[in-house]
């Protein structure tokens, strides 16, 4: 049996003040649905990646962030 896959569903909500220019609110929501990751999740399930792929790439990842923390 395939296990359920989890939907994402979301509303992002940019709250407006009085007066407030739109390009501001449209920069705003920009930055929000930045945060969401939304759009990177979107291409990850694009292509589909073994798990011991996504493993290795964070293993990767983590040794890289570190040498940088230990350079520092």
């Amino acid at each position: 049996m395939r296990p359920e896959r989890r939907c994402l569903e979301f509303m992002i909500i940019v709250p407006i003040k009085e007066g407030e220019n739109i390009e501001r609110a449209l920069k705003k929501f920009k930055r929000k649905f930045e945060k969401t990751g939304a759009l990177r999740e979107l291409r990850a399930r694009k292509n589909f990646t073994k798990r011991s792929v996504q493993r290795r790439d964070e293993i990767k990842r983590a040794v890289y962030r570190q040498k940088l923390q230990l350079e520092d």
